[in-house]
């Protein structure tokens, strides 16, 4: 029995040293400020949103996997923090598990050659948040590919 409660208290040690370990780390620090710091309002400066990245964004909102699947051409790659999705089956059920139910607020998009870079703001299940850099590549008005940064 009492081996038990030494393994129960060192692993409840250990998780609380890497629960502060954690909300220590710059990533969570920056986390935490932008839920607490006004966010910029955006510009608009660089014109409306180009059509194909627009839908992405109209179809979390109406919190639709199968529109945010039909923003994607069918052989389109998401990179989400370094994970590849890829195809429209695999991105309609990451979209349905992690972006569906979230909130988007657009702070700035820049336009490039091949599509454009999109600032936002993401608010998984429409609390908390944090600012992403999208940089979106378009082809015949679907998204090819999208890679998901952290800004």
């Amino acid at each position: 029995m009492r081996a038990r409660t030494i393994i129960a208290v060192t692993a409840a040690v250990v998780l609380a040293g890497a629960a502060i370990a954690m909300m220590s780390s710059d990533h969570m620090r920056a986390v935490a400020e932008d839920a607490v710091t006004p966010l910029p309002v955006p510009t608009g400066s660089q014109g409306p949103l180009d059509p194909a990245a627009q839908r992405y964004f109209d179809a979390v909102s109406a919190k639709d996997p199968d529109a945010v699947a039909a923003a994607f051409a069918a052989d389109a790659v998401v990179v989400d923090v370094g994970r590849e999705i890829r195809g429209r089956d695999a991105i309609r059920r990451w979209a349905e598990r992690e972006v569906v139910g979230g909130v988007y607020t657009l702070l700035g998009h820049t336009p490039h050659p091949d599509g454009v870079t999109v600032l936002v703001r993401f608010q998984p299940g429409g609390v908390g948040g944090f600012r992403a850099n999208y940089r979106l590549t378009l082809t015949d008005g679907l998204i090819s590919r999208a890679d998901l940064e952290y800004a």
